[in-house]
């Protein structure tokens, strides 16, 4: 399936996000080409699955598609009206039940609609391409049959997912070994993440997690062990056939791909995060990216509720999502403070208040008065009202001693003492952040959860035989066999060198806001992989690239990236007493760094890099390959199974051991 120039790889042309690549592909090659000249029909339905309907709903806005023609959304398995005298756009996976339905709907004397444009989301087999042939009355009603290959959900301008939500049980779980669930998963996975790669014109490096037992004799292989290779070997099958069957797909290396599991961090999804986005996510329960909020009605005598979006379209949130939360706290002050200096009616209400601090009714009599200014109150009040509930939660939960003992123990400050003395010393503190404590301790001290001394632990700690599970289920992730005969209950294995049990190395950079030591190991293998250093034995290559991928056009791109050389890493300076540091530091907190990359200044960049978690991603993560896309000058995109935030992946390492229990019986 050709596309536009400008949608093509990452040499050359007005380049795009990955993001924006996506939409482009739904509305101007899918929805635009269905437009036909001179045509009695100028409105379309469109018409698709459950899984499709998500795919189109990350990337475009109803107001996009109605603007390319289509003035209604059906669902493929839901009764629909005939409409004969209107074409049919159909965005569907090529399944056998999908293309049945489809063809009931267009055969015989009377067909649902005048003519279907049909595209698929993922590569379609021959035998459905057969069945849909066999039909004489249908053939004459198509106006297209063609491979979309765009079958992942893009969660974020460099993020996207692949809605596996139970890859962890699926694939780690006990009961992984031998399940049909397992091939079926890894199978699925290999085709979205392939789309993405398709969509993008972008033939990769692939490489992978190596399983631990090839490095190591001893340990036997097993299919947990296997899963980041296996995935790999699927991806490159889809890739060999899109080089076939694509016109202009690239034929020699254009980028990297690294495929790992959630077994090469631990720690990323069960540490407190200190940024706006992963507080928002942590602590608020939102609904995905939807925040529920009350606002005063418009008689201003009572409150009702509002849903607002916490996305891109919103610059505030863009600017302030990767910043730590004492951060973003004094930048949305200063942003109220020069608008009320700005504006005289601003400066009455707040007068009025005796120069106390606004409150959120306040702001909206401030709208009130100043209409004109109402959008930007509106998105303003929004912002201060969650990080004041934000702040509250963390003075109320006393999460900023919780968060000094975790990176503590993270970075060997601390051990078993320490731990044992807060427990005993902090009674106050939550289950649920007692249950975090315990799961980053299991996975920096496996061998103090063996026999009888984690029950122990657990006793002191006030915890669940329930919390037990979320704790023993993450030897699930160490890849070896579990059931060795050393007969340790863990085999949670890290590749940093251990000093006084520290499972991070120290970064220097210059003084940061206490509670920021914290970093997700991505990190280092991502500046690794830019830098050519990342270990071959540990993170094989699956195909063996071009000469020129080493070569010419690699070189170009690292001239590229180290043109303006990025400040070296130096290690993290120790917490410090304020929550203050400089604003120009290069640690990607700053919206400048965020938004240096506007689309104009991505077609300077290097080449893309992929990395792809199996078992889900964190926000983290996400905000990791934002920082690392201006400072290795490359853009960064990150794939998982899933976004998980703390509570999420909790449950879902309760639920690795468990029977026929659902995501939403388990509450942490």
């Amino acid at each position: 399936m050709s596309m536009s120039d400008s949608d093509s790889s990452s040499h050359g042309g007005d380049q795009k996000t990955f993001r924006q690549i996506s939409r482009d592909r739904l509305l101007y090659e899918m929805l635009r080409s269905t437009k036909v000249k001179d045509s009695k029909s100028t409105w379309k339905v469109l018409i698709m699955d459950k899984i499709t309907v998500k795919v189109m709903s990350y990337s475009c806005k109803m107001a996009d598609i109605t603007e390319e023609g289509v003035s209604l959304v059906e669902d493929l398995y839901k009764r629909r009206q005939p409409l004969p005298s209107m074409d049919a756009i159909y965005f569907i996976q090529p399944t056998k039940e999908n293309v049945v339905r489809f063809l009931a709907d267009m055969s015989g004397r009377s067909p649902l609609y005048r003519k279907a444009f049909v595209f698929f989301s993922s590569p379609v087999n021959k035998e459905l391409v057969t069945l849909i042939k066999k039909d004489a009355s249908v053939l004459p009603r198509i106006g297209a049959l063609s491979e979309m290959n765009l079958e992942y959900f893009a969660i974020d301008s460099q993020g996207f997912v692949t809605d596996h939500e139970r890859a962890l049980e699926e694939l780690f779980g006990e009961n992984a070994e031998g399940s049909h669930k397992y091939n079926a998963c890894l199978n699925t996975m290999a085709i979205r993440v392939a789309t993405v790669l398709a969509s993008l014109r972008e033939f990769p490096n692939v490489r992978y997690r190596a399983a631990k037992s090839s490095l190591d004799v001893s340990m036997l292989t097993t299919l947990r062990d296997l899963v980041p290779t296996k995935l790999a070997a699927a991806v490159w099958n889809y890739l060999a056939k899109y080089k076939a069957t694509i016109p202009d797909f690239p034929q020699r290396e254009t980028c990297e791909l690294l495929i790992v599991d959630r077994s090469i961090d631990q720690i990323a999804p069960i540490i407190h995060e200190w940024t706006y986005d992963a507080m928002c996510h942590d602590l608020l329960n939102m609904d995905g990216n939807k925040y529920t909020h009350e606002v005063p009605s418009k008689t201003g005598s009572t409150t009702e509720k509002k849903e607002v979006l916490l996305e891109d379209h919103d610059p505030i949130w863009l600017e302030l999502r990767d910043a730590h939360i004492a951060d973003a706290s004094e930048r949305l002050h200063e942003k109220m403070t020069n608008f009320i200096t700005k504006n005289k009616a601003a400066q009455i209400h707040h007068s009025s208040r005796d120069g106390g601090e606004l409150s959120t009714r306040d702001l909206q009599k401030m709208v009130q008065a100043l209409p004109q200014y109402s959008e930007q109150i509106d998105k303003l009040s929004l912002h201060v009202e969650i990080a004041g509930k934000i702040n509250r939660v963390i003075r109320e939960q006393g999460l900023r001693e919780v968060g000094q003992l975790e990176q503590d123990l993270v970075f060997g400050d601390a051990g078993t003492k320490e731990l044992i003395n807060f427990l005993r010393t902090k009674q106050d503190v939550s289950r649920e952040n007692k249950l975090r404590l315990m799961m980053l301790y299991a996975s920096i001290y496996p061998e103090k959860f063996e026999g009888e001394k984690g029950s122990k632990l657990m006793e002191l700690a006030q915890l669940s035989s329930d919390d037990m599970i979320a704790v023993n289920n993450m030897r699930y992730l160490g890849g070896s066999d579990t059931k060795k005969a050393s007969g340790s209950g863990f085999s949670l294995k890290f590749d940093i060198s251990k000093k006084k049990h520290a499972v991070r190395k120290e970064r220097n950079s210059e003084e940061t806001w206490q509670l920021s030591r914290f970093y997700p190991l991505i990190e280092e293998l991502l500046e690794k992989l830019s830098n050519g250093n990342l270990p071959k034995d540990e993170y094989p290559c699956m195909n063996d690239p071009s000469p020129t991928f080493h070569g010419t056009s690699q070189n170009t791109s690292v001239r590229t990236t180290h043109a303006q050389p990025a400040q070296a890493h130096s290690v993290r300076s120790r917490p410090t007493a304020t929550w203050a540091r400089p604003r120009n530091s290069d640690d990607g907190y700053s919206s400048d760094s965020i938004l240096r990359h506007s689309s104009s200044d991505l077609r300077k960049m290097g080449q893309r890099i992929f990395i792809f978690i199996i078992g889900g991603a964190t926000r983290s993560e996400l905000r990791v390959v934002h920082k690392l896309t201006s400072k290795l000058n490359r853009e960064i995109i990150l794939g998982s199974s899933s976004l998980d935030d703390p509570p999420q992946f909790i449950t879902k390492l309760k639920l690795m051991s468990a029977q026929e229990i659902s995501l939403d019986d388990l509450q942490i």
